[in-house]
Parts: structure tokens; sequence; C-alpha cells
């Protein structure tokens, strides 16, 4: 049935379309930023919150901010691994990924492009969300660097959480099924007490894109 057999992808399209979606706001607040406010100055929201116009050599909230510039295409790289390796994995859970570990990684590619843009154009990343504890200001971030962090957070849940309860779940498997490219699929069996051990299975028509 063609339905059913385009439906992982279009679950691909959709999570990919999420990680678009981070990238265009992104950009579009930084260009925002850039277009209306000064470099450094500020415009209070409320007590604790500024907006701001900060440029970041580092990394996420200004990490590695203060190195000599040999950073630039440290991340460059860095983010570009982690985009392909991140595609690939959402390719791969195109099947019966998780709804929680799909919506983490796409946030995380989302932000991670978002940031690489800003990074290759220019050298440096746009910052404008300051938060102030007291008398302590966060370091600055912007929407690339939040999607980040939830995206983070939604795949330390996955991990400690919902991926215990579906190894717990009656009759569900601990894995998950993807087809090799010979057609086969492979189901990881995680023992408690032992090493992962392979299944190959030589069919595997549900799964089959």
């Amino acid at each position: 049935m063609p339905d059913t057999a385009d439906r992982p992808i279009r679950r691909y399209v959709a999570w990919m379309v999420v990680a678009l979606l981070v990238v265009a706001a992104d950009q579009a607040t930084k260009w925002a930023i850039v277009e209306w406010v000064d470099l450094y100055g500020k415009v209070p929201i409320n007590s604790f919150i500024n907006i701001t116009h900060q440029q970041n050599t580092g990394a996420a909230f200004s990490f590695l901010a203060g190195a000599g510039g040999w950073q630039r295409w440290f991340f460059v790289v860095l983010a570009t691994v982690v985009s392909v390796v991140i595609a690939v994995w959402l390719w791969r859970l195109r099947h019966e990924g998780p709804l929680v570990l799909m919506a983490g990684l796409s946030l995380v590619l989302g932000g991670a492009v978002g940031n690489l843009v800003d990074r290759v154009r220019l050298g440096y990343v746009t910052d404008f969300i300051q938060v102030w504890f007291g008398n302590w200001a966060f370091p600055s971030f912007n929407v690339a660097d939040s999607a980040i962090s939830v995206g983070a957070a939604l795949l330390i849940i996955d991990a400690l959480f919902l991926t215990v309860a579906r190894q717990k779940k009656p009759g569900t498997s601990p894995g998950f099924l993807s087809p090799d490219r010979a057609g086969s699929c492979r189901l990881l069996i995680e023992p408690s007490s032992s090493n992962p051990v392979w299944d190959w299975s030589s069919a595997c028509p549900a799964h089959r894109s």
C-alpha cells in the first residue's frame, strides 16, 4: 500500500521541517536584533530579562568565547558532524522512532544548524536573551541555544525514563526494527546482564520503506 509505505518518509520529512522551523525562527530573531538593537545595547523586558545584542565567538552560552579564534572552525566542523549524525539518526528512526526522542533530536539539529549558519557567515553567533539572577547575569543566548537545551533535556528524559518504560512494557521490544540495505531487519535486544544481542530476521514487511 502506497500510503503505508510512504508513512516513514513523511515522518522523517515532518521532523526535518521542525528542525528547519527552528533554523528559520533563530535566523529571523537574530536579523531583527541586528537591525533594531545596538551592539551591546539592552532593552529591559522585566526585572530579570533583557533583550541585548552580543557577538559570541564561542559555543552556546559563551563557552570558549575568549579563545584566540581557532574555535570558529572547530565549532563549524563539530556542528557539521553533529548535524549529519542527527539527520542520519532521524532517518534510521523513521519507522518506529519514539516521539520524545525524535522531537529532541530535531530541536538539537535545528539549533546546531542555526548557530552553524552564523559561524560560517559571520565568524560569531548573535546572542540576545539575557537573564539576571540577582546581581549575576546568565550568559546571553539565542533561539538556537534554547532549542539545543530543550532538545537535550528531551533526550535525557527519553534515555532515563521512557526507554526503561518501553523495555518494561508487555509485548513490546526494548529496541526497534530498522531495515538494512538488503531489506532484512535487525532487532536490538538489550539483556540487563549481558552484552547486546543482534538477532537477524529474513524479512520485515511491516517496516519496509
